[in-house]
C-alpha cells in the first residue's frame, strides 16, 4: 500500500507583501509493506524500526523465560523483506536491540545472517533509547539520525510539528470494531506529514494510538492508522478507533 507524505517548502508568501498565500507542496510515496516495514522505491531505501533483537536472552538473563528464538524470527522476517525489495540501502530506526549487551549475546548462526543481509548494500543503525551506542561486529555504520532528501529517520518522534519525518519508538497499535468484535493490530500511523513505523520484532508489543503520547506528536487524533493485516494494510481514521 501506498502512503503519501507531502512537504511544504519553508517559502514566505504572504498576502501583506502582494503576494497570495499558497503551499506548493512536493509529495513522496512510500510502499509501507504488511511485514511492517517501508519502502521508498525512488531511493532503494528499506526502513525498519524497533527489531529489539535479543529479548528473549534479556529477559531470561533477569529470570522471566521466554522462547529463545526471535532473534532467528526476526532476522527471517527482515530477510524476507529485503529479499522482496532487494534494497540498496537499509535503516533500522533504533532499539535494533533490547539492550546494550544484545549483539554480544547474539548467536553465531544469527551474527552470521544479520551479517548476510547486508552484503551488497549499505546499512545504517540509527541509536535508540535501548541501544544509544555503537556496537561491535554486527556491521554497518551507526548514526543518531539520518537526513536523506527530504525526509528525516531518527528513533524517538518530535512532539509538535516535523514535517517528513519518520520515526519509530512508540509501537503504534490500534483496536477497531469488525462485525461486533473488537480487533487489535500493529500500524503505521501516519498523516500527510509524518509518520511512526510499527514495531518490526517478534517479541514487540503495541501502544495504542488513542494514547496521549501520539497526540503529543500528531497534535490531535487528525491521522490515519495503517493496520497490518495478512495480505494488506487497512486505513481507519485515528478518531475513529477504540481506546
Amino acid at each position: 500500500m501506498l502512503v503519501k507524505l507531502a512537504r511544504e517548502p519553508s517559502v514566505d508568501m504572504r498576502a501583506d507583501q502582494g503576494v497570495e498565500s499558497m503551499r506548493d507542496l512536493a509529495v513522496f510515496a512510500l510502499a509501507a509493506d504488511c511485514a511492517g516495514a517501508l519502502y521508498w522505491p525512488d531511493e532503494s531505501l528499506l526502513v525498519v524500526a524497533d527489531l529489539h533483537l535479543e529479548k528473549g536472552s534479556s529477559f531470561a538473563a533477569r529470570g522471566m523465560l521466554l522462547p529463545p528464538y526471535d532473534t532467528a524470527a526476526t532476522l527471517a522476517a527482515l530477510g524476507r523483506a529485503v529479499a522482496r525489495y532487494r534494497p540498496q540501502l537499509v535503516i533500522a530506526l533504533g532499539d535494533s536491540f533490547h539492550d546494550t549487551e544484545g549483539p554480544a549475546r547474539l548467536a553465531a548462526d544469527d551474527r552470521a545472517a544479520l551479517l548476510d543481509l547486508q552484503r551488497g548494500r549499505d546499512w545504517i543503525w540509527v541509536a535508540g533509547n535501548h541501544d544509544p551506542d555503537p556496537a561491535k561486529d554486527i556491521g554497518g555504520v551507526f548514526a543518531r539520525s539520518v537526513a536523506l532528501g527530504p525526509l528525516t529517520f531518527r528513533h524517538e518522534p518530535t512532539c509538535g510539528a516535523a514535517d517528513g519525518e519518520i520515526a519509530g519508538h512508540l509501537h503504534p497499535s490500534a483496536c477497531v470494531s469488525q462485525r461486533g468484535r473488537a480487533v487489535t493490530r500493529k500500524c503505521f500511523a501516519a498523516d500527510d506529514r509524518r509518520m511512526i513505523m510499527p514495531a518490526f520484532g517478534a517479541y514487540t508489543g503495541g501502544l495504542n494510538i488513542r494514547d496521549r503520547a501520539f497526540v503529543a506528536v500528531f497534535g490531535a487524533l487528525a491521522f490515519t492508522a495503517h493496520l497490518i493485516g495478512e495480505r494488506r494494510l487497512y486505513a481507519f481514521a485515528a478518531a475513529r478507533c477504540l481506546g
